[in-house]
């Protein structure tokens, strides 16, 4: 026991830090303490994490990932499915490439969400499965466009049937005489 030999002198000082009345109260934390270190890092996104394992993904897709999605978004409201399918540009009977003509019957959507994910193993000997974090799971909804070319049903994504050239006017929804 040698705490009787550490007579602390400093005892009496403390306290005394009086600055007077000028009032020069030096705060270590003046204003703007949280100056450089509180930088906001959230814009600088390098990599999102979901497209790591994606090919690069082209614009135009994206853009009608968006149109595809409003039209989704849309559709299930719509009141009058019909005029909505004109806004969208989805030929009620449209005609292919091939001059083979196609009369759409119903439209199809489907909801998916991808709730996990599966990566080939190196070495090619089976899978390894990650379930999704939630900010990882993604909702995606399938639509398709079911046309009859005359023999049989052709469903056809929303690319494709826009992309089909429109004849509803011309058959003005008579059946052609062939």
């Amino acid at each position: 026991m040698h705490d009787d030999h550490h007579h602390h002198n400093h005892g009496h000082d403390d306290g005394h830090h009086h600055h007077g009345p000028n009032g020069h109260h030096d705060h270590p934390h003046a204003p703007g303490h949280n100056g450089p270190a509180g930088k906001p890092l959230q814009w600088q996104t390098p990599h999102l994490p979901d497209h790591t394992h994606e090919p690069p993904v082209d614009p135009a897709t994206v853009d009608l990932d968006l149109v595809e999605t409003a039209f989704l978004e849309g559709f299930a409201r719509a009141p009058d499915p019909s005029s909505f399918l004109r806004l969208a540009g989805i030929p009620f009977v449209g005609e292919m490439a091939d001059g083979v003509r196609l009369h759409l019957l119903r439209v199809e959507t489907e909801d998916l969400v991808d709730v996990g994910a599966v990566m080939p193993l190196v070495g090619g000997s089976g899978v390894a499965y990650h379930p999704l974090p939630a900010r990882l799971t993604s909702h995606r909804r399938r639509l398709a466009f079911i046309y009859h070319d005359g023999n049989e049903q052709k469903p056809l994504g929303f690319a494709a049937a826009r992309a089909l050239a429109d004849r509803s006017a011309a058959s003005q929804f008579t059946v052609s005489g062939h």
